[in-house]
């Protein structure tokens, strides 16, 4: 099916061009149009590719195409965001194509291929599609995977030059890399840094599973990044052997999606793709096997401190099926049963049981297997219990079918979620809409659209009876190959004994697992008072934006407006947020985010407000920021005005069941240990709490006080935060606004004025620690070849420099970039360095700009030598104008892109409606932080970036030094 051409909301983008000033995109350029798809001419039509063993309705809006190299390809016109043009490369080769002697060279050859080429000089492609207003790593990037290799290109503000450049490099990339000594070895360095900096417990954890459940196949030994010993071993001559095999233009796959003529994307894939041949023959894909059922079914895995853990998967040869509206409506009658297990498992989990949570996914992997995949986390070591709970449970689903009510409820789920992509279906990016392509032809199925994905599904709801659920269930959970594995941190004699016993013990279906049918409404709520009255509406901000008062005190900030169609944002922020709060003495305010929303409203459980909002867009999203609390949901206009209610009565009269104290509490306890594993987990630990000076607020809770947290003790710091305090409301988004505002009138316009104390000042204040001269030394019990560093300089806060605020973010970008450079790109010393700025505009003070890395304790002291000179250049020179260049240009465009949706605008209203000054910084953003000079930032480093203020602190192995 056909849909309307893609459009923008005019109101924000002509905001999003006043943002950044841009070339004439492709959309807007004289070409010709794309010609008509012919149907029912001669003989029957021919389906495209990616149908041809398909039934599904074909959607139309791609335009597919096949070069007579082999080469395939799909392009569609999409405006969102508008100018830019995606593209995904997929190569059909990952890592299960890699011989023994190769394991890594798919995922080394991606790292190749961004080196250079016949077309570009080593390490020249980046800096190209920088002067773009490409952002490396998110606009630019690849991945690996057991099956594939996908590039990914968002190009934005793309003319049919710069798409025709940036295709020529990638044609370039693919057909002829620079596969020398030189590059070979120098990207070693980097895979190799890549490995070190991803192993740890998880990486472990996920090896030793992969292990266990694909034991026999190839999937089994070929994880993407490879071995030292066959990455030590590489080549420039077998990696060119590699390349020849498997780079060839029919294991080849494009899509884009974009501001674009899809006839001149057409033109462009051929003119700069269709030269590309490849002698001889390629080679043919592997034989990646079937589960073996006489491999053992049940496998230990000891890792210390991580919390313990179970899986069990009942695996299934995988088969290339006909993507049928059958096989379709099958697959949806599965999740359909395996959701009504899922959410007994959540009930069970919620009411503090033996386990802590436990969910089961069906997955087709990597082309390996089809299985179901069921996981528990107990809520202590008492696994086998946990697993006895959970098996009773599954033999309760497996015994009788469903209640009608429950597959009710679980069918409007999906048709919610499902209704909503089509709601949402003109403001789909174009980026999506490529990578799901590719990612259809990776499991060798199609892709349809939204409308078509809600009909397949529609229509199969008459075959989705209470037996044919019970039938899939017991499908799902018995056939195939079972295998299981225990993950824990202690060795343990005769465990591997008792987990085959426990999982082949006889386990009686349980008797109380299934959900009642008792329906909850909207009058189940509590009653809210009179509505309240507008005292005062005045535009603000932008175009179309107004604030509201009501006469109980609450503002409103209003953005009504049509450029996300169907979709409504709302915040609601009260109270102060971590102001509110002493920086010396601790609250559980680490326990908010899951335990307050979960302890329900008035006499409604979570249980009830779940069934409360099924087959409806509407949630609840809690956090807190630096000056205040924050509700948040993304809804649609036929359901936010109860979203709102829900919000209010959440504030007028919360709920306090003990449960989720008792669930965050074992969730914490469970997950303690980790932290200490790795470097990258202690530092998420302890550097938010150590680059404050220590305030509690930002600190870590103790296991002690993690244990002595009491339900009282929760609610008499919650009450009084829920009670009390300004509220202040944005809603952006596709409403009427004289109806949004009764509706705010009718809700939170209800409820009594507030009281609200004033914050003290020792809570306004944020620190930055002392100048120290050598790092401050942290230690993790994890790998001895890892190590994490960090230095930091302080910077100030608040509104009075926010130009300098802005420019910043140009600055630690120029410092990132030269970062990456040098420690990845030349020395191969860390994969991931990092570069932020951290300006809080809700204070005056404790603002800082972070390098952040992971290192070998080896490295360490060479890390830290790079970021000091590469500051001290900074300061002592002014930057290039190329280099200025190729850090404004991909932060315009990140900046225009991100203006056309509404988050954005909403996020830079926070806060307006208590102080003005939120309003002129968003106004002035593009200006402040795009009209930077080399001098000002040669100026800006020097009066930050001072050897004598930098705080710093290293992460190291126990028992082992820097150097």
């Amino acid at each position: 099916m056909r849909f309307p051409p893609r459009r923008s909301a005019a109101s924000l983008l002509t905001l999003s061009l006043l943002l950044a000033g841009s070339p004439q995109s492709l959309a807007a350029e004289a070409q010709p149009a794309a010609a008509p798809v012919e149907r029912g001419a001669g003989k029957a039509q021919l389906r495209p590719w990616l149908y041809e063993n398909s039934d599904v309705p074909i959607d139309a809006a791609w335009r597919f195409g096949t070069l007579p190299n082999g080469l395939r390809y799909a392009v569609r016109r999409n405006g969102v965001p508008p100018g830019q043009v995606s593209v995904r490369l997929r190569m059909d080769v990952g890592s299960l194509m890699e011989r023994d002697d190769e394991q890594g060279y798919a995922h080394y050859m991606e790292h190749l291929t961004f080196r250079g080429s016949r077309h570009v000089p080593d390490g020249e492609s980046k800096r190209i599609w920088q002067r773009l207003g490409v952002t490396f790593g998110s606009d630019s990037n690849a991945q690996t995977t057991p099956t594939g290799t996908t590039y990914a290109l968002d190009l934005p503000q793309a003319t049919q030059a710069t798409l025709g450049e940036s295709l020529k490099i990638l044609a370039g990339m693919m057909a002829d890399p620079n596969i020398i000594d030189g590059a070979v070895d120098a990207e070693r360095a980097v895979v190799m840094a890549e490995k070190r900096e991803g192993e740890g417990p998880q990486s472990r954890i996920s090896d030793a599973s992969r292990q266990h459940f694909f034991a026999g196949q190839p999937l089994a030994k070929h994880a993407p990044i490879g071995t030292v010993e066959t990455l030590k071993a590489a080549t420039a001559a077998s990696m060119e052997a590699f390349h020849q095999r498997w780079y060839r233009p029919e294991n080849a796959v494009i899509a884009i999606s974009g501001d674009i003529d899809p006839a001149l994307a057409e033109q462009l894939i051929k003119d700069n793709f269709a030269s590309w041949a490849v002698p001889g023959k390629g080679a043919a894909i592997p034989d990646f096997g079937a589960p073996d059922p006489k491999l053992p079914a049940t496998n230990v895995c000891v890792e210390p401190g991580v919390p313990v853990g179970l899986t069990m998967a009942w695996l299934r040869p995988w088969k290339a099926h006909a993507d049928t509206i059958v096989y379709n409506q099958d697959k949806l009658t599965d999740m359909l049963a395996l959701q009504i297990v899922s959410r007994r498992l959540e009930q069970a989990a919620r009411t503090g049981g033996s386990f802590l949570q436990a969910s089961v996914e069906q997955q087709d992997v990597s082309r390996s297997a089809d299985g179901t995949f069921l996981s528990i986390i107990p809520s202590n070591d008492d696994w086998q219990k946990a697993l006895h709970d959970v098996r009773a449970i599954v033999e309760d689903a497996k015994a009788a079918p469903p209640s009608q009510a429950e597959i009710d409820r679980e069918y409007a789920q999906m048709d919610t979620a499902l209704a909503i992509q089509v709601e949402n279906a003109s403001t789909e990016a174009g980026a999506k809409q490529a990578t799901d392509l590719v990612s259809a032809v990776d499991i060798r199925e199609t892709t349809v659209s939204p409308q078509a994905a809600v009909e397949i599904f529609r229509a199969g709801k008459p075959a989705m009876t209470p037996q044919k659920i019970l039938d899939s269930t017991r499908r799902l959970f018995s056939a195939g190959v079972f295998r299981a594995m225990l993950v824990t941190s202690k060795v343990e004699p005769g465990l591997d004994q008792r987990l085959a016993a426990a999982v082949a013990a006889p386990v009686k279906a349980a008797t109380n697992a299934r959900l009642s049918d008792k329906p909850v409404t909207m009058d189940d709520l509590p009653k809210l008072g009179a509505p309240g009255t507008v005292v005062s509406r005045a535009a603000v901000g932008l175009p179309g934006m107004e604030t509201i008062s009501f006469s109980n005190g609450v503002k409103l900030t209003l953005f009504a407006n049509d450029a996300e169609p169907e979709k409504v944002r709302i915040n609601v922020r009260f109270g102060h947020g971590q102001q509110a709060f002493s920086p010396d003495k601790p609250v559980p305010s680490w326990a908010g985010g899951y335990a307050l929303v979960a302890s329900g409203i008035g006499k409604l459980g979570q249980r009830e407000l779940d069934e409360l909002t099924i087959g409806r867009r509407m949630g609840m999203e809690f956090s807190i920021d630096d000056d205040a609390f924050e509700l948040q949901a993304v809804t649609r206009p036929a359901d936010y005005k109860d979203q709102l209610r829900l919000f209010a009565t959440k504030l007028a009269a919360p709920g306090w069941d003990p449960a989720p104290i008792g669930r965050v509490k074992t969730g914490a306890i469970v997950a303690y240990d980790a932290m200490s594993r790795a470097p990258d987990s202690v530092l998420g630990r302890d550097l938010n709490w150590l680059l404050h000076d220590k305030d509690v607020r930002y600190r870590t809770p103790s296991r002690a006080e993690i244990e002595g947290l009491t339900p009282e003790a929760f609610r008499a710091t919650w009450a009084p935060v829920l009670a009390s305090g300004p509220i202040e409301i944005q809603i952006f988004g596709h409403v009427q606004a004289d109806d949004a505002i009764k509706a705010v009138a009718a809700t939170f316009g209800a409820l009594p004025a507030r009281q609200d104390a004033p914050v003290p000042a020792a809570n306004k204040v944020m620190r930055f620690p002392a100048h120290v001269e050598k790092p401050v030394i942290l230690r993790h019990q994890g790998d001895k070849s890892q190590a994490a560093a960090v230095m930091a300089w302080p910077t100030a806060g608040g509104f009075a420099l926010q130009q300098e605020a802005r420019q910043l973010e140009i600055l630690t970008q120029i410092f990132n970039d030269r970062l990456f450079e040098k420690l990845r790109s030349t020395e191969g010393a860390a994969y991931s360095p990092s570069v932020q700025n951290n300006w809080p505009f809700s204070y005056e003070s404790g603002g800082y700009i972070l390098v952040t890395s992971q290192v070998r304790p080896d490295r360490v002291n060479y890390f830290y030598d790079v970021v000091k000179a590469t500051a001290d250049d900074l300061a002592r020179n002014p930057v290039s104008a190329d280099e200025l260049q190729r850090a404004v240009a991909p932060m315009q465009q990140l900046l225009m892109r991100a203006s056309t949706g509404n988050a954005f605008w909403m996020s830079q209203m926070e806060g307006a409606t208590h102080d003005p000054r939120y309003v002129q910084a968003m106004q002035t953003m593009a200006k402040d932080m795009l009209s930077v000079t080399p001098a000002q930032l040669q100026a800006l480093a020097a009066k930050y970036l001072v050897p004598g203020k930098s705080w710093s602190t290293v992460v190291l192995p126990e028992g082992v030094a820097a150097k």
